[in-house]
């Protein structure tokens, strides 16, 4: 459900660069990244799922570190560089991710891929691939209703092989 315009008086002006972009828009103050991604800036495939934090579908980067963007101020991301799943594929562990993903079949109604996407970036570039269970921890705020998780592993598993 899109907000309306903000008033004038709670109205900020954001400086964004997402996906290498740089972004000038009007949001409330109190507007979470997430919203400001989808409602102003179009870019949808960054999920809504609980709202709470707890299901990981809305995760981006963030400097390259993961963030949930539903509790992240959009004010907050200014000065930072953001990165959406529309991002990605310009990243070179991105690329390898998405491939992993496809080649693994880790993934099945897809609502929670891009979140699970960005967190295996994440993980990658953090280094928590030496095992599966390091792996299942670090993936663990990503939730999968349809319970491809064995698939994810594989995949970021995969990539983790594939980049040394």
């Amino acid at each position: 459900m899109c907000e309306p315009d903000p008033s004038p008086s709670s109205a900020r002006v954001l400086r964004l660069r997402v996906n290498g972009n740089r972004h000038l828009t009007t949001a409330d103050g109190r507007a979470t990244l997430l919203d400001v991604l989808r409602e102003r800036l179009h870019l949808v495939g960054t999920k809504k799922g609980c709202d709470h934090g707890q299901c990981g579908a809305c995760t981006v980067l963030s400097d390259g570190r993961r963030v949930l963007s539903c509790l992240t101020l959009a004010a907050q991301a200014e000065r930072h560089e953001i990165t959406t799943i529309e991002g990605a594929g310009s990243h070179d562990i991105g690329c390898a991710v998405q491939a992993a993903f496809l080649e693994e079949d880790a993934f099945q109604c897809g609502f929670c891929t891009p979140g699970q996407i960005m967190s295996a970036i994440a993980c990658v570039i953090e280094g928590k691939t030496t095992t599966d269970n390091e792996i299942r921890e670090a993936m663990s705020g990503n939730l999968c209703r349809c319970g491809a998780y064995p698939n994810i592993v594989a995949a970021i598993r995969r990539v983790s092989r594939e980049s040394r």
